[in-house]
């Protein structure tokens, strides 16, 4: 069996003495994975880093085999982000959300080209808001996505101000009022078709994101929220966005 197709790299680990088991996000067969013959080589090095974007072909002999990636750089997104930890640290939170996230070998097109957006917006000024709206894109391309059109107590569409942690639909701020200690912020820049989120605002929507993200898609599987995404909140916690980060 062989196809090709468009990829962004997850993840790349060392195997034997100089191989790599890659993993690549693509829009036709989903999360992947592959082994990389002499990947640790000098040449291929580079080539193999989360976020890069490739042109990959798998070849195997049956569907269910690992199988066997050769590939051709598309896009040095790496590379353009060595020198910016915090852009890094989301880069490497987004792959490996979508690593842990999805299903092996199910296409889902929507978070593919959900996080080629967020790639490219790395290299502006909104990234931390398509961040946000990426994790909440991939909750529903998995099925679990947010109401936040009413609120669910009333059914008004104005004001809105808070979402349930068990339904994930919306709350209006005088709803919300006898239970703000249960209830999680609704950033209001998820509200606003292309508006971007304050800092504070963002670490609302990553919060917001978090707990879904936890309870339906890593929990169930009894895994922990990816290490990376852990480290990109801290590091936004302590130390804000860069000064053209928002």
């Amino acid at each position: 069996m062989e196809w090709s197709d468009d990829a962004i790299v997850l993840a790349a680990r060392k195997h034997g003495e100089n191989a790599l088991i890659a993993q690549v996000l693509t829009p036709g067969h989903g999360r992947h994975g592959g082994l990389v013959r002499g990947g640790t080589g000098r040449r291929a090095r580079g080539l193999w880093l989360p976020g890069n974007r490739l042109r990959a072909t798998w070849r195997g002999r049956l569907p269910e085999h690992l199988g066997a990636f050769t590939a051709e750089l598309s896009e040095a997104v790496a590379a353009r982000h060595l020198d910016d930890s915090l852009r890094l640290a989301a880069l490497s939170a987004a792959c490996a959300v979508a690593e842990a996230a999805l299903p092996e070998r199910e296409a889902h097109p929507p978070v593919f080209e959900g996080l080629a957006v967020l790639l490219a917006a790395l290299d502006g000024a909104a990234w931390p808001t398509v961040y946000v709206k990426w994790e909440l894109g991939l909750l529903g391309e998995l099925g679990f996505g947010l109401d936040l059109g009413s609120c669910a107590a009333t059914g008004v569409v104005e004001d809105l101000s808070h979402v349930s942690p068990r339904s994930g639909r919306a709350v209006s701020r005088a709803a919300a009022e006898p239970y703000l200690d249960r209830l999680l912020p609704l950033p209001p820049f998820l509200l606003r078709p292309g508006a971007l989120g304050g800092p504070a605002e963002v670490l609302d929507g990553l919060a917001l994101a978090g707990h879904f993200l936890e309870r339906h898609v890593f929990a169930p599987h009894g895994l922990a929220v990816p290490a990376a995404r852990q480290r990109l909140v801290a590091r936004l916690r302590r130390d804000g966005p860069a000064p053209d980060g928002l």
